[in-house]
């Protein structure tokens, strides 16, 4: 198995895929990055990710319906939650349907960056939080 995770990542706001992506490139996840949550289900239904980052509360999809999408066509794959508005409720809801963890904004990359290796953990895959650069 590569040790190297497929992350699509999904949000309506450009700057958090502009933040995350590169943070998550750094310790050594592919990453693909979407705006719009259709989109993503059209890449979600040609590529199984290993992890789906979407945001919950998006104008065209919400990240619940993403969720389910995912699971349809990837039950492996393991669907990380971020929103805006955190709420007990929201993220017991989330994990009921099957989230694999929830986090809120504002969040620091380094945070995303260790809820990512406790997916990989899940998944057999051991992600350097800590890689050394070379050069």
């Amino acid at each position: 198995m590569s040790n190297s995770l497929e992350i699509l990542l999904l949000d309506d706001e450009a700057i958090v895929g502009k933040r995350l992506k590169p943070a998550l490139e750094k310790i050594g996840c592919r990453v693909e990055v979407f705006l719009d949550p259709k989109l993503a289900v059209e890449r979600i239904r040609e590529k199984a990710f290993d992890i789906v980052v979407t945001d919950i509360y998006m104008d065209e999809m919400d990240g619940m319906q993403v969720m389910e999408k995912v699971h349809e066509h990837s039950p492996k794959t393991k669907v990380i939650m971020i929103t805006g508005y955190a709420m007990i409720s929201l993220a017991r809801d989330a994990m009921e349907k099957g989230a694999f963890d929830f986090i809120a904004k504002p969040f620091k990359p380094d945070d995303l960056r260790q809820v990512i290796a406790k997916a990989g953990k899940a998944l057999g895959v051991d992600i350097d939080l800590n890689p050394v650069s070379v050069g």
